[in-house]
């Protein structure tokens, strides 16, 4: 652990013995550790109050309460602090007893810098994985929610739907009506079940963004042809919608860091719905340049826009404005979480501008490769 990431950790030392907590104080501060230490188990109590910290060094026999008071009354207020009892030969027994009370691991007095120093670092990573666990349940806790409500609310409509459709067809196997309604129904059940595969491949797509794995996969990519070769996969629908594209790329701009898969989805997105949401012969402008240490990318159109109470609603799950002029457009109500979702994983932003009836600008911003501009 280097002393850099020390700082980010804040240790409580508690002994009467003044000598004792300097020698802590001063071994520990050299090691980059934010440290604070009290002369008895009150003080440090009343301190945790204010700040908990993510490991105590606690010597085991002190004035006003002992150091297993300490250490029963510190899991109380959060069970998940690190505890190193300190402790003299005669008390070793004792500091056993502690560690069986919920202490990760005791000192013997007299210790080295080096020893203390080692405990120490152990027990911070104790607590940074017990913390990563935590975090990790949560996840999965909110994931498995998150999917009941999916399944049983946004699966539950289309099959449905294509369920009311067959059940049609079947009434009317024998009535001069079917085979004038069989293609309509037929028609209206495939558009329903593209509607739930797009849903579930959306979907997997933000489980694998939140299972934290992109960053691993991320390389350094040049914006100027991932957008050509996205903006391609519409040229027919640009085209039917007789839509002006206009690129405002330079050729030679920073590259960026980030995972060509994902960010393929999310300018897929935007180019598309900025298409779908835009009027027939109206504008798609696609501007990138450099902006700091990121490279900052709009996709705008001149659509229908966004009404202007709706805007902080955009990126939630499966939210869809739904009005007049929204009523026979599709769309899983996905796209745009998934867009934020990535962005967020590559230490990116995303923010949109938007005048109903006058279109929507959605600006991202990328960190830059640190390589430099494309040759």
């Amino acid at each position: 652990m280097t002393i850099d990431a020390k700082q980010n950790y804040y240790i409580v030392v508690i002994d009467d013995d003044p000598v004792m907590r300097l020698s802590c104080i001063k071994i520990l501060s050299k090691e980059g550790y934010q440290v604070e230490s009290y002369e008895d188990g009150l003080q440090g109590l009343e301190q945790i109050h204010i700040k908990k910290p993510d490991l105590m060094v606690v010597d085991l026999k002190m004035p006003k309460i002992s150091g297993m008071e300490v250490i029963a009354r510190v899991h109380e207020i959060d069970s998940q602090i690190c505890i190193v009892v300190i402790t003299g030969y005669a008390t070793i027994g004792t500091a056993v007893q502690a560690m069986k009370a919920g202490a990760y691991d005791f000192l013997p007095k007299p210790f080295t810098p080096d020893e203390l120093r080692i405990i120490v670092e152990r027990g911070i990573e104790r607590t940074v994985l017990q913390r990563q666990s935590i975090e990790l349940a949560r996840k999965k806790e909110e994931m498995e929610r998150r999917f009941i409500t999916f399944v049983s609310h946004q699966l539950q409509s289309p099959l449905t739907a294509v369920q009311q459709y067959l059940q049609v067809l079947n009434h009317l196997k024998n009535s001069p009506e079917k085979e004038k309604l069989q293609q309509q129904w037929i028609e209206r059940s495939i558009s329903r079940i593209n509607d739930l595969k797009d849903m579930v491949e959306d979907w997997l797509t933000i489980s694998k963004v939140e299972s934290g794995c992109i960053a691993d996969a991320c390389e350094q990519i040049d914006v100027l042809p991932l957008l050509q070769d996205v903006v391609s996969d519409y040229e027919s629908f640009i085209r039917e919608k007789k839509i002006r594209l206009r690129l405002s790329i330079p050729d030679r701009l920073a590259r960026v860091w980030g995972h060509f898969d994902c960010l393929k989805i999310v300018f897929s997105n935007l180019i598309h719905n900025a298409i779908k949401y835009n009027k027939n012969r109206g504008k798609l402008t696609i501007r990138a340049a450099e902006d700091g240490e990121f490279v900052a990318i709009t996709i705008a159109d001149s659509g229908i826009g966004i009404p202007a109470d709706k805007i902080q609603f955009l990126f939630q799950e499966f939210y869809r404005v739904r009005d007049e002029s929204t009523k026979n457009i599709s769309g899983t109500g996905l796209g745009l979480a998934i867009c934020q979702k990535i962005i967020n994983e590559l230490n990116g932003k995303i923010e949109v501008q938007s005048k109903l009836n006058k279109g929507s600008a959605f600006k991202m911003k990328l960190p830059k490769y640190k390589g430099g501009s494309v040759d």
